[in-house]
């Protein structure tokens, strides 16, 4: 049997794209990756702050946003659109041929709109199909995907999506033809016990220890969706995953998390 060809995924947080040094860093540090990579990028700091400049209120429910239309416009408008658009033209410049892409391009990932029994998501999309036959092939051909964090329903809407499970899913779903290491990056050296000391990473965690952190109010806000996601995909086929500060990309030393089961 053919061994399967490694493929990195890369998820980048909203603190790293607001900052254009730390994005100029990360994008270097990515182009330099060995092999087939995928990037994921949210942008939820930039579309609360342009929702804030037009008189909107953004509410957020364990680190998930509402989105009801006029803020479906916002962040087609930001991730889509400035952000994405901004990261492919400085990975060309770094000689990574990147191509930005949403969920609805060449029907990359179909979602549907999240029924939840207690709460109104809005236009909230959770991810039923990856197409990997296109993903692959582009891939393949030498083509870096950069995603956004909006997908589509197949009748013509767009759906806000979570960047992490993008991620986690575009992972999980590639995982049956490439061998797939899955590194969420954001500011941060990794899972903390204490979010306001750097220096307390959790240098691993299972799915035990993530139960007791949360319990405790340790682990909360946006990490929540980050780790239920990371659990999700090594029970589906992902081999690895890490989440830290982009430096552990090109840095033996740096700290980061690595989730086992």
């Amino acid at each position: 049997m053919e061994n399967k060809k490694f493929l990195t995924i890369l998820k980048i947080g909203g603190n790293i794209i607001d900052n254009p040094t730390e994005l100029k860093q990360f994008l270097s540090d990515f182009s330099k990756i060995d092999g087939y990579k995928v990037l994921v990028h949210g942008g939820g700091k930039s579309a609360t702050k342009m929702a804030q400049s037009i008189g909107l209120v953004p509410q957020m429910i364990e680190g998930r946003r509402i989105t009801d239309a006029a803020m479906l416009e916002v962040v087609v408008m930001i991730y889509a659109g400035q952000i994405n658009k901004d990261i492919v033209a400085q990975l060309q410049a770094y000689n990574t041929n990147a191509v930005g892409f949403s969920g609805a391009d060449g029907n990359l990932m179909l979602s549907s709109k999240r029924n939840h029994p207690t709460i109104d998501y809005g236009f909230v999309g959770d991810v039923q199909k990856v197409n990997t036959t296109l993903l692959g092939t582009l891939i393949n051909s030498g083509i870096v995907p950069v995603f956004c964090a909006i997908t589509h329903d197949g009748k013509g809407q767009l759906l806000n999506t979570n960047a992490d499970t993008i991620a986690s899913e575009l992972a999980i779903a590639l995982s049956e033809f490439f061998d797939v290491t899955l590194n969420y990056c954001f500011e941060k050296p990794g899972v903390l016990f204490d979010a306001a000391d750097d220096n307390s990473v959790i240098t691993s965690i299972n799915q035990e220890l993530y139960a007791t952190l949360k319990a405790d109010g340790a682990i909360h806000s946006g990490m929540i969706p980050k780790l239920d996601n990371c659990f999700n995909s090594l029970q589906k086929g992902v081999q690895k995953i890490k989440i830290g500060h982009h430096r552990m990309l090109n840095d033996t030393k740096a700290l980061y998390t690595t989730i086992t089961l």
